[in-house]
């Protein structure tokens, strides 16, 4: 794009705004309607709080927008100037709080307004009663045309002033089918509680539109700082992590490797996403507790005391108890703490028995031993895939739960060395993995 697009773009994209909101102007001022009636008042007011208590869910695809419902029903009550002055007044409301750029205030107050005056002019000409059935089908029909044309002028003015192409800003009805099902219903339902009630009635429903609205505010907001707190809580951990690898050079490589035997595991057995998810977390933090161990205990070669044998036994409480305090990750302390337990009731450190255990705790205990038996950098004599899997079967019913190793054997038949043997498990690969199954869940 040369210099000159770039500056030729922003001054089309403003004056074809300036135009819209030059004709929608006009056909406030040549059929007016009505602003004497008190429920102008109630439209704009509500309309500006609802503008101010406007939430960023850009990532959703259904929004119900109180300044849209105002600005609908002053199309269809009262007019194409009340049309006008209610989604103008809302936008320039929000404007003066949030400052964001001029030409975008532009496009926006002309994509709200032209489609509302517009569907007021013709609801106006159509002269229906508003008692028949042919004026709420209109309603519903203009409520559903004025969230399309609006979508779409935004759209075509934000493409030609940010130089992208009409089509990546256009949006297709089936992604709008949600908001105008939403929105015409309510239009609709509001609209028939105007005629049949009056102005008092529209009015409580429209103050509790505005409650609801600063409701979803709040939820969205505790759920945005949720979300910052998981990802600063698992930024802490993960660094955990790394730290023990540095203790331990094994560690963070054996954390990779058991979460991705873990969540193949548990998928393979059937597990719904949401377990998979969690056996893969517990699989990169399972041994999160060995970060309290003292250097000593973590030096290969040295000959452990009884004392350091009931701590390196505390481990999955310590790691337990860690993941408790931060909260957000307090549902995997139950299967942290118990992924050294034992089916036959002489694991640690609670002696479980194999119907007390939790099935994510076995599967990680599974994949941890054979991780252990695989691995290059273990503390013992390597063994092939197939050496590992026959002890993993003798101890099948006492150490570990019988029905996960066969499990993890019909997984590792149709796998080549690669994935068998996990020398090259990399944490920040599965790290990765961690984060896109994070923002999957939370943009779900």
């Amino acid at each position: 794009m040369s210099g000159a697009d770039v500056v030729e773009r922003p001054r089309l994209a403003a004056g074809l705004a300036v135009a819209g909101l030059l004709v929608a102007a006009s056909f406030a001022i040549v059929e007016p309607g009505t602003l004497d009636d008190p429920l102008w008042i109630v439209l704009v007011g509500c309309a500006a709080v609802s503008r101010l208590l406007a939430v960023d869910v850009s990532h959703q695809r259904i929004f119900v927008s109180g300044a849209f419902l105002c600005g609908i029903l002053a199309a269809c009550f009262l007019g194409p100037a009340a049309a006008f002055t209610v989604p103008v007044v809302a936008e320039l409301v929000g404007w003066t709080v949030e400052r964001y750029r001029r030409v975008p205030l532009l496009i926006n107050l002309a994509g709200s307004a032209l489609p509302t005056v517009l569907a007021a002019a013709v609801l106006h000409a159509l002269r229906l009663d508003r008692d028949s059935a042919e004026f709420a089908i209109a309603l519903a029909a203009s409520s559903g045309a004025v969230i399309v044309v609006n979508s779409e002028l935004v759209g075509v003015g934000m493409a030609l002033l940010d130089g992208q192409p009409l089509r990546d800003r256009v949006r297709a009805l089936a992604d709008l089918a949600p908001t105008i099902a939403i929105n015409i219903a309510l239009v609709t339902a509001i609209g028939a509680a105007y005629v049949q009630t009056g102005f008092a009635v529209i009015t409580l429903v429209l103050v509790a539109l505005l409650a609801f609205s600063y409701m979803t505010r709040l939820v969205t907001a505790a759920r945005e700082r949720t979300k910052e707190y998981a990802n600063l809580s698992w930024g802490v951990l993960s660094g955990l992590i790394r730290t023990l690898d540095a203790r331990d050079q094994r560690a963070a490589r054996h954390c990779a490797a058991v979460a991705r035997f873990a969540r193949d595991m548990a998928g393979h057995v059937g597990m719904s996403e949401r377990e998979q998810e969690l056996a893969h977390t517990a699989g990169l933090l399972h041994d999160i507790g060995r970060f309290a161990l003292s250097d000593r205990v973590m030096e290969r070669g040295v000959v452990l005391t009884e004392d350091d044998w009931l701590a390196i036994r505390r481990h999955p409480e310590l790691g337990a108890d860690m993941l408790r305090d931060i909260g957000v990750y307090g549902p995997l302390s139950e299967i942290i703490v118990a992924h050294h337990e034992r089916p036959d009731g002489k694991g640690y450190p609670k002696r479980l028995t194999a119907e007390d255990i939790p099935e994510i705790s076995k599967i990680i205990a599974v994949a941890e031993v054979y991780d252990t038996l695989t691995a290059p950098d273990t503390y013992r004599t390597r063994l092939s895939s197939f050496e590992a899997l026959t002890e993993l079967r003798r101890v099948a019913g006492t150490q570990l739960d019988g029905d996960y190793v066969e499990a993890l054997a019909e997984l590792l038949a149709g796998q080549g060395t690669e994935y068998r043997h996990a020398d090259a498990a990399d944490y920040d690969e599965e790290l990765a993995i961690e984060r896109r199954m994070n923002e999957a869940a939370s943009a779900g």
